[in-house]
């Protein structure tokens, strides 16, 4: 029963939330905290594509690096091997091997001095041929390799430069919503502000029109039938007058004690949690139960209420204690703290189902 009670008394309080704008304003500044850690992964990502990006554009600059040397390298060895045939076809011009075929067999002694200066030359020049073409060969195959490599450079410098536009991109709506986040914290502190100098003031007030309500009381009930009730000569109902007034600056003393499921003490309170120990500490034993407080005690119309009255509402899902001036002290639910209230307030006002007083 007692946990039924509790349920009842904390899932039916969604309207004692803190002011919609504070609330509103909180939900705003948590999805732009889900917003900048979301961007803060992609922002991540980004980052790791362009290291990416860099290594292959690293990579294709030292491959180029490479080709270029080995391009210096076949400029190099084809100049030599020009120099090299030039130098061999001075040394058969000078030495008569460079003349025609007739040149040789008519100026040799024999027949094998013809058949040696032929085949010198003849492998000479073949040989010369060869290098030649393997030099040219292989500075065309670089050339061709240097024209890849330059077009995926300009590729891979292309990505690199797309994925920097992105972590910018990324990177500038971090910073407005990080912006944002900051401009919403201001507003919200600023609102909490406003709300707990509201609440002092209603705190204040409520002291004031307490201590007036006790300085009254005697003098309202002296004429009062002693009992259980009585009748005025209109017939109202008149309930004797509360005896427990100052409980209601023990509710008060803990303004600002964060509720907390099933809570009764000042480390935390719900809302049954707070009226059973404010009574305990005048001595008085209730149970930590909404609708069993309902129980105990005598009715009071709410023309009748005094200080130290307990007040109820949605159905006896909720109670609170009457502090006067048509104020009340209560533990709202989770999220919120031990606070005044009005019970002209919109909710409260509707929600409203009657008040019991403690008699003893």
């Amino acid at each position: 029963m007692l946990l039924v009670a509790l349920s009842a008394c904390a899932l039916s309080l969604s309207a004692f939330a803190s002011p919609p704008s504070i609330a509103a304003k909180r939900a705003e500044a948590q999805q732009v905290l889900n917003d900048i850690n979301s961007l803060n992964a992609s922002l991540s990502r980004a980052d790791e594509r362009l290291n990416l990006a860099n290594l292959r554009l690293a990579h294709v600059q030292s491959n180029i690096k490479t080709n270029k040397r080995e391009l210096r390298i076949a400029k190099r060895n084809l100049i030599r091997g020009r120099q090299t045939i030039a130098k061999r076809l001075v040394t058969l011009y000078t030495t008569g091997t460079s003349a025609s075929s007739l040149e040789l067999i008519l100026g040799a002694k024999s027949l094998d001095g013809v058949l040696n200066q032929l085949d010198t030359a003849h492998r000479v020049s073949s040989l010369d041929a060869e290098v030649i073409g393997q030099v040219q060969s292989f500075k065309a195959a670089i050339k061709v390799h240097a024209r890849r490599l330059a077009a995926e450079q300009r590729q891979v410098t292309r990505l690199v430069a797309m994925r920097r536009q992105q972590e910018r991109a990324i990177e500038v709506r971090l910073g407005e919503r990080r912006q944002l986040l900051s401009s919403l914290n201001g507003e919200i502190a600023r609102m909490v502000r406003e709300a707990q100098a509201r609440q002092m003031i209603a705190a204040q007030r409520a002291r004031q029109q307490l201590e007036e309500a006790q300085q009254t009381q005697a003098h309202e009930y002296a004429t009062s039938v002693v009992g259980a009730s009585a009748s005025t000569p209109e017939g109202a109902a008149v309930v004797p007058p509360s005896n427990y007034g100052g409980v209601v600056s023990v509710a008060l003393g803990e303004q600002g004690v964060p509720y907390v499921w099933g809570g009764a003490s000042p480390g935390g309170f719900d809302c049954s949690g707070l009226v059973m120990w404010s009574y305990a500490q005048v001595g008085v034993s209730l149970p930590h139960s909404s609708y069993a407080l309902w129980n105990v005690g005598a009715a009071v119309p709410r023309d009748q209420l005094q200080p130290g009255d307990l007040v109820f509402f949605d159905g006896l899902g909720h109670v609170g204690l009457y502090v006067g001036g048509g104020l009340f002290v209560h533990a709202p639910h989770t999220g919120t703290v031990v606070q005044v209230s009005s019970l002209d307030s919109g909710w409260y006002s509707s929600g409203y189902v009657g008040a019991r007083r403690i008699l003893g």
